[in-house]
């Protein structure tokens, strides 16, 4: 929807004095590369991703607590009888760290280049 400058001043009164006068300032976690991929833009990977079983066992330092989760998720029928015995089992045989490696606080935004804590500003 386009709109000249005057009827958004009269519509968004103190957005548009925040923007003149420049005293708010935000960055997304999107950055603009036209000139090195033809002008689109890099999005963030982890953007509407949706954490599985696995990406929650590997938040987990035990078994137990791995065990945990699996329950829940059972529970909520995310995850059916079937698929929850078969990581039960992977677990007891091989251990958490089967399932790969620990992800720790701000995993996915060392992950993600183009997703930061640091983009969000205010």
């Amino acid at each position: 929807m386009a709109m000249d400058w005057e009827t958004f001043k009269k519509n968004f009164p103190n957005l548009a004095k925040e923007i003149e006068e420049n005293t708010c300032s935000m960055k997304l976690g999107i950055k603009d590369s036209s000139s090195s991929k033809g002008g689109k833009h890099n999005v963030p990977k982890f953007r509407g991703y949706n954490p599985n079983v696995i990406d929650f066992i590997r938040r987990c330092d035990t078994e137990s607590q791995a065990l945990e989760i699996v329950d829940y998720l059972e529970r909520r029928n995310e995850l059916s009888h079937e698929e929850a015995e078969k990581i039960r089992v992977l677990l007891k045989e091989k251990g958490v760290r089967f399932f790969g490696s620990k992800k720790g606080p701000g995993w996915y935004f060392k992950e993600d280049p183009h997703f930061s804590k640091d983009s969000f500003t205010f």
